[in-house]
């Protein structure tokens, strides 16, 4: 029997979009090396690989994110228990969407998104360095 997906990803999309802040590229590229923001790279280590990342950014695969952030999980990073503004992005806005209204969700914030993730953060020149 086939599945029934009551919810796809325009819903949930739309859903982010209406209680997650969104930040251009225009204003990010005078953020980024703000000591008060955190980029979080949402990408997997090939797409970081293949195409670098956003200067001192924070990479964290998606599949950890909710782990990361939870202060009584094993898995807990540091970076997510910071007085700091945090910035998610992905290859094109959709992961760090609904990556930023969990964490949102979580209780993390304040939280953001970058409009047109990296892909639109390297068409409008924003500096970019090597993942190694």
């Amino acid at each position: 029997m086939a599945q029934t997906i009551t919810k796809g990803i325009k819903a949930l999309l739309k859903e982010a979009g209406a209680v997650v802040d969104t930040l251009s590229v225009e204003e990010a590229k005078g953020l980024f090396d703000n000591p008060g923001y955190v980029f979080v790279d949402l990408r997997d280590i090939r797409e970081l690989q293949r195409s670098g990342m956003i200067p001192g950014a924070f990479s964290c695969p998606r599949g950890m994110l909710e782990f990361w952030i939870d202060p009584e999980s094993p898995y807990h990073k540091a970076v997510f228990n910071q007085d700091k503004t945090y910035v998610f992005y992905c290859a094109s806005a959709w992961r760090s969407a609904l990556s930023a209204k969990v964490a949102q969700e979580m209780g993390l914030k304040p939280v953001m998104h970058l409009e047109g993730g990296f892909t639109e953060w390297v068409k409008q020149d924003g500096p970019v360095t090597e993942k190694t």
